[in-house]
């Protein structure tokens, strides 16, 4: 266990943070688990019966608020430090936008964030995060600048929301400072190899960094496991538009549409979106009920490197989809399908690549419980309990009830072929 303390300019902030997979199991001390013939406790989403699947479902949604809350609120302050370094790289000469320094600056910040309000809207319970990030290179040699820079940012972040907080409660406002040796030690509380036991956060604080720095479509991506099964999902997306992308084949909102979406979800609950920047109430959103493949659309990744296109044309071509393909950066696909923004989600990364979890826990959930289907080419579910990586089937797939067979018989077609030896 990593216990960790930072002493902060008039208020003292512990981190408490595991970076072993022994976590105590708390979320399910009041469900009574139930044991087999061979002694063994049942999982607790295991559906033994109706009822007990219905009481399980109820329960849970109340067992996760807190936890939601929190997550709310610190993807949705690390979105904001993303939109000021990323408002900040467009201003910049074109030259400068090759520059691969903001995107770390606010990858670090980012993480140092989530972290961070994690463990103060979480009481100062310990906690196992996995992220992407370490603060390995931030301690070489060379990187004193843009250490001071993140530290500075995170900084101006937090004392943000904080005088925020004192002006609706009519509080005085007092706001701690961190030192670069408080920042290093909150990134690194991101060290926790997961696994099947007790409960992991896991954080993609830059999902989509090539659309960061293109400025499209990125998204910061946190989502909860509890004993290996993901049981709440939330998805910061800066440059989502309020209104549907469908058809919108370069992702790019006109100058009147609102940006900036929050997704969210716990296990049996549903999906709600709502403005990224607003109060305004969460709206309940359910994935596309389209029965007919020729009707459908389907999203992909931007970047050819992160997804073999071809094999995506060909199976949308079995499947006689007619539109063209929706092709946009991060996890922000999870959301645009969640709200029926498109049906279909392929991803097919090329021979060697394994997928990491922290690109796939939130948006998985935030699918499924707005009625999608996650599963990889061989119509597996996503195990998110082997640690960082996931071990999969070729592949991802996404879609609702009525398409995945459809679906999966066309991914089977077209890997088949794929697989056949050319013709001398």
């Amino acid at each position: 266990m990593c216990r960790q303390f930072i002493f902060l300019k008039r208020q003292k902030m512990s981190i408490n943070c595991f970076r072993t997979t022994k976590v105590p199991l708390q979320t399910f001390a009041s469900i009574s688990r139930s044991r087999d013939s061979s002694n063994r406790i049942v999982s607790v989403f295991g559906r033994k019966s109706s009822l007990s699947f219905v009481t399980l479902r109820v329960v849970s949604s109340m067992a996760y608020e807190k936890e939601l809350d929190a997550a709310k609120k610190a993807a949705s302050l690390a979105a904001r430090l993303c939109q000021k370094v990323q408002k900040a790289l467009l201003q910049s000469d074109v030259q400068s936008k090759s520059d691969k320094s903001p995107v770390t600056v606010a990858d670090y910040g980012s993480q140092a964030v989530v972290s961070l309000v994690l463990e103060r809207e979480l009481n100062s319970e310990p906690f196992s995060l996995v992220a992407e990030e370490d603060s390995a290179d931030l301690r070489k040699d060379g990187s004193q600048d843009i250490l001071e820079r993140i530290t500075k940012l995170v900084n101006d972040t937090l004392a943000t929301e904080d005088m925020l907080k004192a002006i609706d409660s009519s509080t005085s406002f007092a706001a701690p400072t961190l030192s670069t040796d408080d920042l290093l030690r909150a990134i690194d509380c991101g060290t926790s190899e997961g696994g099947p036991t007790g409960r992991h956060w896991v954080l993609d604080p830059i999902d989509g960094t090539k659309g960061f720095l293109r400025g499209d479509q990125y998204a910061v991506a946190l989502g909860l496991l509890e004993e290996g099964k993901v049981v709440l999902g939330v998805l910061a997306c800066p440059n989502l538009p309020l209104a549907s992308i469908a058809g919108n084949n370069n992702n790019k909102s006109s100058s009147s549409d609102e940006i900036g979406c929050l997704f969210f979800a716990t296990i049996g609950s549903g999906t709600y979106m709502q403005p990224l920047d607003s109060k305004s109430d969460p709206v309940k959103v359910q994935v596309s009920s389209v029965e007919n493949p020729e009707e459908a659309s389907f999203f992909e990744s931007f970047e050819g490197a992160h997804s073999l296109h071809d094999l995506s044309s060909s199976i949308a071509n079995k499947l006689g989809v007619k539109a063209p393909p929706v092709r946009i950066d991060s996890q922000a696909k999870y959301g645009a399908l969640s709200r029926g923004d498109g049906a279909i989600y392929l991803r097919f990364p090329h021979k060697g690549y394994r997928e990491k979890i922290w690109d796939h826990v939130a948006g998985a959930i935030v699918v499924t419980e707005a009625g999608g289907i996650v599963t990889d080419a061989a119509g597996k579910p996503l195990d998110f309990s082997k640690g960082k990586y996931l071990d999969l089937d070729t592949g991802i797939i996404v879609t609702n009830e009525k398409l995945m067979p459809l679906l999966l018989k066309a991914v089977r077609e077209s890997i088949a072929d794929q697989e056949k030896p050319s013709p001398l």
